[in-house]
């Protein structure tokens, strides 16, 4: 194996040694040897990854075998790696995120019992996302998939002895199962046209069968559509797309550095990554295409207005989340699949940034998560401020800023788009525009400006009047412990202000957070100040991703992007002329107005409007349809089938049924066993006769 080969097996390996060493030996490492091996070989993995870049940028691609785990039938299921330029994007969007999130985490996690299994679980999770990136075949694709939703479902229940976090992440793990089985059977389609599972011989071979029809029963839908529909609904779970994005806003319940590790780098954004290794499949579609930008939309409207009402800071940002997850799903379904990785690696940086943000105002404010109790805290936090700034104005698409670069290219490239749906997906993502950046600078200057709203006995855990029970087992929450990071999950029962013992105490003032905490946030600031700058030439507009992506001929969205384009500079001065900036600009100085100068306004739109607003406090019913449609309705079949069909047929008639008939048989027959020759002698008689006397009929 070569020099090279070694480097590749030494990125995902990495995290694995350091998640065994913290799990199975993190007694006898103690904490801080158990945070210094993990960091330590994450931040290997880390600088092998940057090698690799650096070989791969030189012309070398790597496509083969590590292992081969077994064959059947013909079939080879092998763990290969597939490392081109599209792998190293990610790559290093992974180790870098993960490796700001581990040194952040001592500080965050310093108190907390579970610190070892903490480490464990998050340096796992990175290697579980490392071999889905880096694969070159389905197998492995499908291991890492379900390796991060495995992962997640320990993380987002870390604190398993709170209710509510166990029912948090059964929800995430039994979501991601529906999208899983839509994925699982995709792949299965593509082994039974292909005969293979490597992407290369799949993706060379897929053209030939661009016009077949799916050989599914009943049905008579062009292959390459079913295969990239079902492919797609597995996208769907991971990366939270209505309407399977139910479970992402309920995984706040894990700690904040998890939050920001799976909102941010890794398991949503898996299904943006696959879907884009996908392109030469998906590019035979124009049905899935649709398909795939209208889901988007939606995702990228309708979610952006669940941040408008919600208060917990960590909730707004989550909604954030889903809807640029829904941005990046627009490009891929415009074939702009460079732009959809280019804003999956903006939004990687930002939006660890603004979680791990929101993690030190929860720190400094002792635990206290809803943005109502907290304002002024500027003068207090001044790294957290300007950190949580810039990654507000990255989001919100600032000119210069790395967002705005990734964010108007999925604008301009949905608007040059012909497929059906363009002109909705179109108006979704510029109004989009206004409605992040208003509930962006609502949490803002909520947070950092304005009033102080702490630290007195009126304010603190007053205002839960909008928490309501959506679920019996959430109901029943314990109280939380000392290293809780919430209030309470939105679906707990509301709590007075004496039930409760987060936030700050009458008269006291919070903080700037420790090193290990800021440290992290200017880090991660730093690139989501310049990276789109430096980067979107070669990305969107050279032949990066020449050899990693494919685009038909009937898409030509980024080639007249391409003819209009004169450099990042002209981008963005242009960009302070256009539409967009002004919904931006637009949104910022309504969220000041109404929280800042007039906050009147809000409660008075709110009387106004109650029922937009239960609608989207009750997140449009779904969870309430979830728990009654498929919740209730499993509970019921299953009930019916408890009821009648164990005890009534299968009890009832098979087994107590069987045995009561054999015993009336026995009784019947038990009456002719008597003992009696005479009586055995005219039951001989009787036989004869009716014997004789058949046979005359006959």
């Amino acid at each position: 194996m070569s020099n090279m080969q070694n480097l590749y097996l030494l990125v995902p390996l990495a995290p694995l040694v350091g998640a065994i060493a913290a799990g199975l030996f993190g007694k006898v490492l103690g904490r801080n040897w158990s945070h210094r091996i993990t960091i330590l070989l994450v931040a290997v993995s880390f600088v092998a990854s940057l090698m690799i870049f650096r070989d791969v940028m030189a012309g070398n691609i790597f496509n083969g075998t590590v292992y081969q785990w077994l064959t059947s039938g013909g079939t080879s299921f092998e763990v290969g790696f597939l490392i081109d330029r599209l792998t190293v994007v990610m790559m290093l969007v992974v180790t870098f995120v993960s490796l700001m999130v581990h040194i952040y985490t001592i500080g965050y996690m310093s108190e907390d019992a579970g610190y070892q299994r903490f480490f464990c679980y998050i340096s796992l999770f990175t290697f579980s996302m490392l071999m889905l990136v880096m694969a070159n075949n389905f197998v492995q694709l499908f291991f890492g998939w379900e390796a991060v939703g495995l992962v997640s479902y320990l993380l987002i229940g870390f604190w398993y002895d709170r209710p509510t976090a166990i029912y948090a992440n059964l929800k995430a793990f039994l979501v991601n199962r529906v999208g899983d089985f839509g994925f699982l059977l995709g792949i299965g389609l593509v082994l039974m046209v292909f005969g293979t599972l490597q992407y290369d011989v799949v993706f060379a071979n897929a053209a030939s069968h661009a016009n077949d029809i799916a050989p599914i029963p009943g049905v008579s839908w062009n292959l390459m559509t079913a295969i990239c529909i079902l492919l797609f609904i597995g996208a769907m779970g991971k990366s939270a797309q209505f309407p399977l994005h139910v479970w992402l806003p309920d995984s706040m319940e894990g700690p904040t550095p998890i939050s920001a590790l799976i909102h941010a780098a890794t398991m949503v954004t898996a299904g943006i990554f696959m879907v884009a290794r996908m392109s030469p499949l998906f590019e035979l579609s124009d049905t899935a295409l649709s398909f795939v930008m209208i889901i988007g939309a939606i995702t990228a409207l309708f979610m952006g207005f669940l941040g408008i009402i919600q208060n917990d800071i960590k909730r707004v940002v989550a909604y954030s989340t889903l809807s640029q997850l829904g941005y990046m799903t627009v490009a891929l379904g415009a074939s702009a699949y460079s732009v959809a990785i280019f804003h999956l690696m903006t939004h990687a940086f930002f939006k660890a940034l603004l979680f791990l943000a929101a993690g030190s105002v929860i720190m400094a404010m002792h635990h206290d998560q809803d943005i109502r109790n907290m304002g002024g805290l500027r003068k207090y936090m001044p790294i957290t401020w300007i950190t949580a700034l810039i990654g507000s104005l990255a989001l919100i698409g600032t000119p210069f800023l790395s967002g705005f670069y990734s964010k108007e290219s999925i604008i301009e490239a949905v608007k040059l788009s012909q497929l059906p749906g363009a002109g909705f997906a179109y108006f979704a993502v510029v109004a989009g525009v206004f409605v992040t950046a208003f509930y962006s600078f609502r949490m803002y200057f909520l947070v950092f400006h304005g009033k102080e709203r702490f630290g007195l006995p009126e304010d603190r855990g007053q205002k839960t009047e909008d928490r309501k029970v959506i679920s019996p087992v959430a109901a029943h929450s314990a109280p939380h412990d000392a290293h809780d990071d919430a209030h309470a999950h939105p679906s707990v029962l509301s709590l007075s202000k004496d039930e409760h013992h987060h936030g700050l105490a009458p008269g006291q003032k919070p903080h700037e957070t420790p090193w290990v905490i800021w440290l992290p946030l200017v880090l991660l600031a730093i690139p989501s100040l310049v990276i789109g700058y430096f980067t979107i030439q070669p990305m969107l507009f050279g032949d990066y991703f020449r050899e990693a992506i494919f685009v038909g001929h009937g898409h030509q969205a980024m080639a007249e992007m391409k003819e209009g384009f004169h450099g990042a500079f002209a981008m963005a001065i242009h960009g302070l002329t256009i539409l967009p900036f002004w919904l931006a600009l637009g949104g910022v100085a309504t969220a000041w107005f109404f929280y800042l100068k007039r906050p009147d306004i809000p409660a008075a739109i709110k009387r106004r409007f109650n029922g937009i607003y239960t609608l989207l406090d009750n997140k449009y019913y779904f969870d309430r349809f979830n728990d009654w449609f498929f919740a209730g309705g499993a509970r019921g079949a299953s009930g019916f089938l408890w009821k009648f069909g164990d005890v009534k047929l299968i009890d009832g008639l098979m087994v107590n049924g069987t045995a009561r008939l054999v015993g009336m048989l026995s009784g019947v027959v038990r009456r002719f066993q008597t003992g009696y020759i005479y009586h055995y002698a005219f039951s001989m008689i009787i036989g004869v006769f009716v014997l004789l006397t058949v046979r005359d009929w006959f």
